[in-house]
């Protein structure tokens, strides 16, 4: 009875892409929520779902649109991912005009975006095919080789491509920060595209789970002092944050 109650889960879960603990307590209202979490846990550990804060989403769903190394990513810190993702989803305004970049954290904010009228500027493919699922947002995907470990595409004619976009937000998830080094990332390209993009934003919002710190990658894009807002998790540092407030940066 318990395994054919967790496959009638997994099932669910892929058919729907993504539900929540309310969503799946419809589905078996004699069961706790405790044991539909305990379920959730032993299907991640068969890789079958990925845990998202309050509920999970489907690893075929996420495998539609990336290749392994980005799917499996996706199912690293999620917890701390969505909890950004949240956070910033919620900055996001009708009207306003964006840029978003390819990383897991910034495809749990496409997910977790607002279906509002807006235009969304991104380099990521699985990013560019979440927002499609939304009527109102207008998309751009920036063209350019294809870096396959992450599904995005950057361009030496990058800076030709955006010489006449404005952008009030540019939304950037770093893959590695130190004090000493910065926000910094694996490809010379996307790093040349993410300081042009840093440039034309009016606002930039720097997306960094915690595990990220006291990484460096080989490419730094973006200073602290580069930044307006700086979006992370729960278990972020204190000492850390009270640097970035010193800078009159904000710290969510």
């Amino acid at each position: 009875m318990k395994r054919e109650r967790i496959e009638k889960i997994a099932d669910l879960i892929d058919k729907r892409g993504k539900l929540s603990l309310r969503q799946l307590g419809e589905y078996f209202p004699r069961v706790s929520q405790m044991t539909l979490r305990r379920d959730l846990f032993l299907l991640e550990e068969e890789g079958k779902i990925i845990r998202v804060r309050g509920g999970a989403m489907s690893v075929k769903d996420v495998q539609k649109t990336s290749g392994e190394p980005y799917t499996k990513k996706t199912t690293i810190h999620t917890d701390e991912k969505i909890v950004i993702a949240q956070k910033a989803a919620a900055l996001i305004d009708q009207g306003a005009s964006i840029f978003i970049d390819a990383g897991t954290t910034a495809l749990y904010l496409a997910k977790e975006m607002p279906d509002v009228p807006c235009n969304v500027f991104t380099n990521g493919l699985a990013v560019a095919t979440e927002l499609c699922k939304k009527k109102n947002v207008m998309v751009n995907l920036l063209g350019g080789p294809l870096i396959k470990e992450n599904l995005s595409t950057a361009s030496s004619l990058s800076s030709i491509y955006f010489a006449d976009m404005n952008f009030e937000l540019a939304i950037i998830s770093a893959a590695a920060f130190t004090p000493e080094s910065g926000f910094s990332c694996g490809s010379q390209m996307e790093a040349d595209l993410f300081k042009i993009i840093c440039k034309k934003a009016k606002f930039t919002y720097m997306m960094l789970d915690s595990s990220k710190i006291g990484k460096i990658k080989p490419y730094t894009f973006a200073r602290a002092e580069d930044i307006n807002v700086l979006i992370t998790d729960d278990v972020f540092p204190e000492g850390l944050k009270d640097d970035f407030k010193a800078k009159n940066i904000v710290v969510m």
